[in-house]
C-alpha cells in the first residue's frame, strides 16, 4: 500500500515552521526559519511578505530533507498564519504599508495597534456585524487596519489590487487562486458565514472603505476550511521542493490550527465539545470554545460559524501579552537580562525553591494585572493597562522571581476571567487543552489547573498547531472524506493534570483581588 504524507506550514510572528506528517498525524520532521519584522515607530509592526514566502519555502525544503520523504509522496499542503494584512498592487507587486515608504514592508502584523482609533470608530458605528465579534472591534482585525491605510497612505490604497489575510496570501502564492478561507474572512474581516450573503457592504461604506471590493479582489463566497483550492503551480512547486500534484487546502489562522490540533478529536462528539476549551499559549494567548449553537456576548470574539470545524460555532477570547509579558518582566527588572529559555528555566527553578521554603504565601501581597498590551477578553478594551501592586525596594534576583511568579498567577487568573465569561453565557467548560510555548513553563501549567479549577490536558503531539494544519492538508488531499474525519483519525491524545483542590481557596482570594484591581484601574481612568 502506498503511503501518503502531507506538509503543514505555520507562520508565526517571528518565524515560519514546516512539518511533514503521515496520514495518522505523526510528525516525522520539522524545520524553522526566521522572518523579519520592522517596527518604525511605537505600535507599528510590519513584515515583508516575500521574506515570509522565502522562509516558508526554506522551512518546507529542510523539513522534507530531514524526513527523507520523496517530494512525490507529499500529496497535500496547507498553511496557517497570524492574521496579518498583506497588501499587493494590481499586478501583484508589493506595496508599502509603512510610514517609511519602503515597498518591501507590505504586511501589517497582527499585533500592530496603529489603527486603535479606527477600531474605536467601528465599535461606535453600532453595526450588526459587531454582534459576531463580541460587540467591539479590535485593532488586531483587518477592517481598522484597512481604514488606517486608506486615510494615512492613500497612494498605497489607490494602487492596491489584492488584499489578503496572511494565510490566504500563502495559498495565492502556492496556487494563484484568489479563494479565501472561511476561517480568515469570518474571524477577521466581518464576513458572516452563516448568512446567504456573507459580506455586509453597508458596514464598509459606513466606516469609509466602501471601495474595499475594488481593491481587495475578494470573493463573494468564502471557502470552508480544508477545501481543495487546487494544485501547486510549477513555480511554487519548484520553490517549495514539492511536485505540482500536491493539493493545497484552504488554511486557517494559526491559533485556529492549534484549536483543531487539540480539540479535533472531539469532532465526532459535537454535543460534548462545548465542555472543552483550547488554550493556544505563546507570545500571546488565545482561547477557543466550540458549540452547536451560537453563544454571542460582549468581550469574546465571535460567534463565528464554521471558522474551524464545519457546522460548529466558535467563540474566541484571549490575552494580548502572556509569554511576551513574562519576557518583559525579565527585561524590566534590574536583576533580569535576556529572557531566553535558560533564564526562564532558572527563574522557575528558583521559584520552586522559594515556595518550598516559604510555602503558599510566597509574595502573597504582590499582585499583577496582566493587561500590559490591553485586554482582549473579556473586557475587549485595547486601552487597558497593566498594574503591579505590592512592590518594595528589593531589587535582588529573588525579587525578580517573586514578581515573575505573581505575574504568572495573574496570567492564569486572566484565563479564569475569560472562562467564567464563557460559562456565564452558555458554555459548560471544565477541561483546558493547552498547547504552545507555555507547555514548557512548569509554573504556568500548574497554575492553569489550580487557578481555574479545570483539568488541564497537555497534548502528546509536540506541535499541535502543525498537527491541526496537517489535518487541513489531509482533507484537501482527499485522504479523508471531510475535515471531521481527518481530525478524529489524526488526533494524538494528551496527558491530564487535575487541579489541586487544596489550592482553591488561595486562588479564590487572588481572583477576588484580581477583579478588584480591574475595578480600581477603571475607576482611576474616570477621575478628571
Amino acid at each position: 500500500m502506498l503511503t501518503s504524507f502531507v506538509c503543514a506550514v505555520d507562520v508565526g510572528t517571528g518565524s515560519a515552521r514546516a512539518g511533514i506528517l503521515d496520514s495518522h498525524g505523526n510528525l516525522l520532521g520539522r524545520a524553522e526559519r526566521p522572518i523579519a519584522m520592522h517596527q518604525p515607530k511605537p505600535d507599528h509592526a510590519e513584515h515583508d511578505s516575500e521574506n515570509i514566502w522565502s522562509a516558508v519555502c526554506a522551512a518546507v525544503r529542510a523539513a522534507r530533507e530531514k524526513t527523507n520523504v520523496a517530494a512525490s509522496d507529499i500529496v497535500g499542503i496547507s498553511f496557517d498564519a497570524t492574521c496579518s494584512l498583506v497588501v499587493r498592487g494590481r499586478r501583484g507587486d508589493q506595496l508599502s504599508v509603512s510610514v517609511t515608504g519602503e515597498k518591501r514592508w507590505d504586511t501589517i502584523v497582527w499585533l500592530d495597534h496603529r489603527a486603535i482609533a479606527e477600531a474605536d470608530e467601528c465599535t461606535r458605528s453600532g453595526h450588526a456585524v459587531l454582534d459576531y465579534i463580541g460587540g467591539g472591534m479590535s485593532p488586531e482585525m483587518e477592517t481598522p487596519k484597512l481604514m488606517w491605510l486608506k486615510r494615512n497612505l492613500p497612494a498605497t490604497w489607490n494602487e492596491a489590487g489584492y488584499l489578503f489575510d496572511l494565510a490566504d496570501f500563502l495559498t495565492w502564492k502556492a496556487t494563484g487562486s484568489l479563494a479565501r478561507s472561511q476561517c480568515t474572512l469570518t474571524a477577521k474581516w466581518t464576513y458572516l458565514a452563516h448568512e446567504e450573503t456573507g459580506w455586509r457592504r453597508d458596514f464598509f461604506k459606513l466606516v469609509g472603505i466602501g471601495d474595499l471590493f475594488e481593491h481587495g479582489n475578494l470573493p463573494d463566497k468564502a471557502s470552508p476550511v480544508g477545501t481543495d483550492i487546487g494544485q501547486l503551480t510549477a513555480d511554487a512547486a519548484a520553490d517549495l521542493g514539492l511536485t505540482e500534484k500536491c493539493r493545497v487546502g484552504a488554511g486557517v489562522i494559526d491559533a485556529y490550527a492549534g484549536a483543531l490540533g487539540v480539540l479535533g478529536g472531539f469532532a465526532g462528539d459535537e454535543k460534548d465539545i462545548s465542555r472543552h476549551l483550547a488554550l493556544i499559549a505563546g507570545t500571546s494567548s488565545c482561547v477557543m470554545a466550540m458549540s452547536q449553537d451560537p453563544q454571542p456576548f460582549a468581550g469574546v470574539w465571535g460567534p463565528y460559524y464554521g471558522a474551524a470545524l464545519p457546522k460548529l460555532w466558535l467563540s474566541e477570547g484571549g490575552q494580548s501579552a502572556t509569554g511576551a509579558l513574562l519576557d518583559h518582566i525579565i527585561r524590566w527588572h534590574g536583576a533580569g537580562g535576556e529572557p531566553d529559555a535558560a533564564m526562564h528555566a532558572r527563574i522557575a527553578e528558583r521559584v520552586a525553591e522559594l515556595r518550598a521554603a516559604e510555602g503558599d504565601a510566597l509574595a502573597a501581597r504582590l499582585h499583577v494585572l496582566p493587561d500590559f498590551h490591553g485586554n482582549r477578553s473579556p473586557l475587549a478594551d485595547p486601552h487597558a493597562v497593566g498594574v503591579v501592586s505590592g512592590l518594595t525596594l528589593d531589587s535582588s534576583f529573588d525579587s525578580l522571581c517573586k514578581l515573575y511568579w505573581r505575574t504568572a498567577v495573574g496570567i492564569a487568573l486572566g484565563v479564569r476571567h475569560v472562562l467564567e465569561a464563557l460559562n456565564e453565557n452558555g458554555y459548560l467548560i471544565d477541561t483546558l487543552h493547552v498547547t504552545g510555548g507555555h507547555t514548557k513553563n512548569p509554573l504556568l501549567m500548574e497554575l492553569y489547573a489550580d487557578a481555574t479549577g479545570c483539568a488541564v490536558i497537555e497534548p502528546l503531539a509536540d506541535e499541535a498547531v502543525l498537527l491541526g494544519t496537517g489535518m487541513v492538508a489531509a482533507t484537501a488531499a482527499g485522504l479523508y472524506p471531510d475535515l471531521n474525519a481527518a481530525c478524529v483519525a489524526m488526533q494524538q491524545g494528551g496527558r491530564t493534570r487535575p487541579p489541586n483542590p487544596a489550592a482553591g481557596a488561595r486562588f479564590d482570594r487572588d481572583y477576588r483581588i484580581f477583579l478588584e484591581m480591574h475595578r480600581q484601574r477603571q475607576a482611576l481612568d474616570t477621575i478628571q
